[in-house]
C-alpha cells in the first residue's frame, strides 16, 4: 500500500437511518484530505452490532443515501451489503471490494470514532486492518483521550496507524435526526432536502 500508482477510494460504512450532512461532510473532508478519486457509501445490510433497535428497511437506506449523494459526482453508492442474508461484516465487504477491484487500488475506510473505540471487537480485525486504511471521523468536544489511547495501542499491537479527521457538522447525528421526526420537531438544514423529504413521504420515524 501507499504506492503512488495507487489509485485511492473512499469507503463510507453506515446504516444511513437517516443519512445526514453529518455524513456527507465527512467523506467529502476525507476525500479532500486524502486525495481519493471518489468516495462509496455503503448502506450496512445486517449489521451485528446494531441489533438493539429495529433498522429501517434497506430500501429505504439505500434510496435515502441516492437522494443524498447524487449532486455530488465524486460519491457512489453500493449494493453490496444490503445484497447480503444475514449479518453483514467490515471484513467480509471490504475482501469483497478488493477481487472486485483489484490490486491497483486503495482503500481509505470511513467511520465514526465511537466506531473505532470498538473496532477491536469487530471480526477478524487483524485481516481488516490489512485490507484497508482506517480514517477515524470525529466532532468537535468529542473524548479525544480515549481515542488516542485506542490509536496507540492498535499502531503498537498492529503497527497500522488510524487518521484522524474532526468534522464539525458531525455533531448532527440520525438518532437525534428519528427523534425529532418522532416529536414532529423541525430537521431541516440537518440532512439534504430530498432526504427530508423522502421522510416525510414514506412516514419513516413515526411513533
Amino acid at each position: 500500500m501507499g504506492q503512488n500508482n495507487h489509485i485511492k477510494v473512499g469507503i463510507m460504512g453506515g446504516t444511513f437511518d437517516p443519512i445526514h450532512y453529518g455524513h456527507l461532510a465527512t467523506a467529502e473532508a476525507v476525500r479532500y484530505k486524502f486525495n481519493l478519486s471518489r468516495v462509496i457509501f455503503v448502506p450496512s445490510g445486517n449489521p451485528p452490532h446494531k441489533v438493539a433497535r429495529a433498522i429501517t428497511d434497506k430500501k429505504h437506506r439505500y434510496l435515502m443515501t441516492i437522494l443524498a449523494t447524487v449532486t455530488n459526482p465524486s460519491f457512489e453508492v453500493s449494493t453490496i451489503e444490503l445484497n447480503k442474508e444475514g449479518y453483514t461484516y467490515t471484513v467480509d465487504t471490504m475482501k469483497e471490494f478488493k477481487n472486485l477491484y483489484g490490486e491497483n487500488f486503495e482503500f481509505y475506510f470511513i467511520t465514526g470514532a465511537d466506531a473505532i473505540l470498538e473496532i477491536l471487537t469487530w471480526r477478524d480485525i487483524d485481516t481488516l486492518l490489512n485490507l484497508c486504511h482506517f480514517v477515524a471521523a470525529t466532532r468537535p468536544g468529542f473524548n479525544n483521550k480515549d481515542l488516542d489511547d485506542k490509536l496507540e495501542y492498535i499502531k503498537g499491537k498492529y503497527g497500522k496507524e488510524i487518521f484522524k479527521v474532526e468534522v464539525p457538522s458531525l455533531a448532527i447525528s440520525s438518532t437525534d435526526i428519528r427523534r425529532r421526526v418522532a416529536k414532529e420537531e423541525p430537521i431541516k438544514y440537518l440532512l439534504p432536502e430530498a432526504v427530508e423529504r423522502y421522510i416525510q413521504k414514506n412516514h419513516l420515524y413515526r411513533e
